[in-house]
């Protein structure tokens, strides 16, 4: 992770040449400093977004320090004041440190225990405003179960749409964790077959002496008949979990069904046709060898491909919200803050395991079982990092503005032109986020 920017301070002192002189400090620092000689006009300009640290004098007539404190703090609890006190007020800054005031230092002051008192109080600004963004980015996401606006998730969003509504048969490939199944469900859920049954078969699990029976059922004299899985299926979606780690006895007879749809009971005298959708699934490390070319023909008429979390990074920050979020509820928890050390975990591990790997974390953080995640030794460019960041803030800005550019630009803080380049840069689909598409 990268060293922390600096952050706006807010300077509240109406005694000039020392508001002048903890300026300087601070500005040689690298912090942006908005200097007020009156607490009513600072109070005016600092709203609960305010993204910095307020550093204010106690003693200042018509609106002492500690009213201002207690006015912002009853604005926004979790913005951090540092007062400024004589000796005399030392008890009263410490009643205020005790109602949530962050310090305060006691005139005369070193410059360094300024700075030192700013730079902590900003790196937890910094962490409440990203678990903020993180909280309003889960509330204003895409309703669907693909969580994300990477350029790779939006083009399978659009495919499970697009597929949905069509009876073509369909292979499902990705990494172990990506959500084949999800997708399996969420074309199901959008069809016209939706209102009957998704009957999924864990191919590893059906042995080559059963197969017969698993898919088609049996029909035998003195015995109930039994319903295989195909019939059960009628009307709906068939779904194949690792199709490509099937035996040779299911493989054959799943390929002759996607041939003829017929389901042929043990026992019986006439097959049966059957009305289904069939969706396999496999995992994408060339395990394709396995599946006889027959049944991958008949099954892969079209082929949805999802990618691991390590190539859509700019998309894990949001997809663990919502899955802290999903955690805390189920263990009846609030949600914790994410650290910044979490945060940089998130982008920087390649994540083997995907979505199930981070729902593990997720659910240890909301039990509060995680340690501060160690590093992974090998960290992401720093370009690559900024990227995901960038992207995740600019998209944040267009839907809390409700796909007002000019609102999100103000909101950003951007030159118009440097807004529009970077939107081109990170491949931001500005029509999709406005609702304007299709």
């Amino acid at each position: 992770m990268t060293d922390m920017p600096p952050r706006p301070i807010a300077l509240v002192d109406d005694d000039d040449d020392l508001r002048a002189a903890m300026a300087q400090t601070l500005t040689l620092a690298g912090h942006e400093v908005r200097a007020f000689a009156r607490a009513a006009d600072a109070l005016a300009a600092i709203d609960a977004d305010f993204p910095g640290v307020v550093v204010s004098d106690v003693r200042m007539p018509h609106m002492s320090g500690i009213d201002l404190f207690r006015a912002l703090h009853a604005r926004d609890a979790e913005l951090p004041v540092i007062l400024v006190t004589g000796h005399g007020d030392v008890p009263m800054a410490v009643d205020a440190l005790k109602a949530g005031a962050w310090d305060f230092l006691t005139k005369p002051f070193n410059p360094d225990a300024l700075l030192a008192s700013v730079a902590r109080a900003s790196e937890k600004r910094l962490l409440v405003i990203e678990n903020r963004r993180l909280r309003a980015m889960v509330d204003t996401a895409v309703a669907s179960p693909l969580i994300g606006h990477s350029p790779a998730i939006e083009r399978l969003r659009d495919m499970v749409a697009t597929l949905a509504d069509t009876n073509i048969d369909i292979l499902v490939e990705g990494e172990t964790g990506t959500g084949k199944e999800l997708v399996a469900r969420m074309i199901h859920q959008r069809s016209r077959r939706a209102s009957a049954q998704f009957v999924s078969i864990a191919c590893a699990a059906v042995p080559d002496g059963i197969a017969e029976t698993s898919l088609h059922g049996e029909s035998l004299a003195g015995r109930a008949p039994l319903e295989g899985r195909l019939a059960r299926a009628h009307q709906g979606t068939l779904f194949l979990d690792d199709v490509d780690q099937s035996g040779p006895a299911l493989q054959a007879h799943l390929i002759q069904f996607l041939e003829d749809r017929l389901v042929r009971p043990v026992g019986a005298r006439e097959p049966q046709p059957v009305d289904l959708r069939v969706i396999g699934c496999m995992t994408q490390q060339g395990q394709a060898g396995a599946i006889q070319p027959a049944l991958l023909y008949r099954l892969a008429a079209v082929r949805l491909h999802i990618p691991p979390l390590r190539e859509r990074r700019e998309d894990i920050p949001l997809i663990f919200a919502h899955l802290l979020d999903a955690a805390a509820r189920r263990f009846r928890r609030a949600v914790p803050p994410v650290s910044r050390a979490v945060l940089a975990h998130l982008l920087d591990h390649d994540w083997p395991g995907n979505v199930h790997e981070l729902g593990r974390l997720a659910e240890r953080l909301a039990l509060g079982l995680e340690q501060e995640p160690a590093s992974d030794g090998a960290t992401l460019p720093l370009d690559v990092r900024m990227d995901a960041f960038e992207r995740m803030a600019i998209i944040e800005a267009i839907q809390a503005t409700g796909g007002d550019m000019g609102q999100a630009i103000e909101r950003l803080g951007l030159p118009r032109k440097t807004f529009y380049y970077r939107v081109r840069r990170l491949g931001i689909d500005l029509r999709k986020l406005r609702g304007l598409d299709g």
